[in-house]
Formats: structure tokens, C-alpha cells, sequence
């Protein structure tokens, strides 16, 4: 298998921030064993891996607040910490580890955005059957605004994207009152090719409800697109 890890890491502050809150809550999931565990990843380099998140969420908070906290300096601290992962990535192949081992996952690829020669690619066939099934979703909220978001195509699975699919489709609000229904056009829309991702509402939503729904969608024939889930809510931190 040829992998390319040398583009992985995002270079731009809105890219990196939802790439490496996911990779750090991605890493801590699975039971009984980790997510880092199973792929080779020592407690010493998840260790450096979790800290450069837990300076970016800190760091990002403040940026968040553009009209009162946001400065040269914390975007320079920002750019700071992107070039310190980058940096380790070279030296300790954090990315490579990942990509080499005998139990990766195309999920655990596409966390980590590594391409490699050998993905799988989407069938050729047409799709003519509308999805029936409904998106199981588990929303978290992990501060600083942000939630982290987990679909599940089918019961006693790792998060993943339904078969005849391509992405999870979801409109949400944040809002005091819960919306009437996933048609409400004051929603907003969003859809992720991922089933597992982080959606940032803002730092200054802080307090707010997150009212969302999600269905399965295909890009390329939205006819089939399945039923809206019901409206989930979480409150924002």
C-alpha cells in the first residue's frame, strides 16, 4: 500500500481546527482496546499528540471572540501550534504509524485525511432504491463551542457512512426553542463525507441549545436520500 501522509495535516486555521479536535477524540475511542492502541500508537506519542489539542481548544477559544479576544498574537500562537505538529509528525512518523498498521481502517484513513493508493473506491452502480434507514447519531459537546458528532449506518458498528450514501446530511439551529421540524427554513444546512466529525458553532454560543437533525444522503442522486432522524439537542459549551 502507498500512502501519502505529507498533505494530512491541514495548513489553515478554520481546516485544523475540526482535523485535530477530531483526531484527538477519534484516538481516545473503542472499547476495550483505544483507537491509538490498535493502531500502533504509544501512550508517549498520543501523550504529545492530545497536549498539542489541548493548547490548540485554549488557544482557539480566544481566536473565537474576534471582537474582543482575537490578536495578532493568538492567531500567531495558532500558526505556532500547526507548525509545532507538523514538526513532530516528521520526527516521530505519527501519521505513517497510522497508515502502516495491519488494522487500519478506510475510517481510520479518512480521520486522519491519508491517502493511499489502495482506498476503496465507490461502486459504479446506480443506485435506485431510496434509504429507508435512519441516521443513529451521538452528539458531544467538547467546549469551546465546538461538538463532536458520531453516525452510525447500522447497529454494532464503528461510525461510518450508510452504504449506498456518500454523506450525512444534517440541518440544525442554535436556538432557546426547538425548531418544528427538519423542513424549517430558518435551519441551516450542512453535510459532512464523514461519519465522524466536528461541527464548531462558535465560542460565543456558549450557553445556547443545539437543536440538529441528520439523514443519509448521496450528492450525486439526492432522490434517495433517506428519512430526517428527530431532532437532537445538546447544550453548547
Amino acid at each position: 500500500m502507498t500512502t501519502d501522509t505529507s498533505t494530512s495535516i491541514p495548513r489553515t486555521v478554520e481546516t485544523f481546527n475540526p482535523y485535530i479536535r477530531t483526531t484527538v477524540a477519534y484516538m481516545q475511542e473503542g472499547s476495550p482496546v483505544k483507537n491509538f492502541t490498535r493502531l500502533g500508537i504509544t501512550e508517549e506519542m498520543m501523550g504529545k499528540w492530545k497536549g498539542f489539542g489541548d493548547r490548540w481548544i485554549l488557544a482557539y477559544e480566544k481566536y473565537s471572540d474576534r471582537y474582543n479576544l482575537r490578536t495578532i498574537a493568538v492567531t500567531d500562537e495558532l500558526k505556532g501550534i500547526m507548525e509545532s505538529i507538523r514538526k513532530y509528525e516528521e520526527e516521530s512518523n505519527f501519521l505513517t504509524h497510522i497508515a502502516i498498521s495491519p488494522n487500519a481502517t478506510i475510517t481510520d484513513l479518512e480521520t486522519f485525511k491519508i491517502r493511499t493508493v489502495s482506498n476503496v473506491k465507490h461502486s459504479r452502480t446506480i443506485p435506485q432504491t431510496p434509504i429507508t434507514m435512519l441516521v443513529t447519531a451521538t452528539v458531544q459537546p467538547i467546549g469551546g463551542g465546538s461538538v463532536t458528532i458520531k453516525c452510525f449506518g447500522n447497529t454494532n458498528q464503528r461510525p461510518a457512512i450508510h452504504d449506498t450514501a456518500n454523506c450525512v446530511q444534517y440541518r440544525f439551529s442554535v436556538a432557546t426553542e426547538a425548531p418544528t421540524s427538519a423542513e424549517d427554513k430558518k435551519l441551516e444546512v450542512g453535510l459532512s463525507t464523514k461519519a465522524f466529525f466536528v461541527l464548531p458553532l462558535g465560542a460565543e454560543n456558549a450557553g445556547k441549545q443545539l437543536f440538529i437533525y441528520f439523514r443519509w444522503y448521496n450528492t450525486k442522486h439526492p432522490e434517495i436520500a433517506g428519512p430526517w432522524s428527530k431532532a437532537q439537542n445538546t447544550l453548547i459549551l
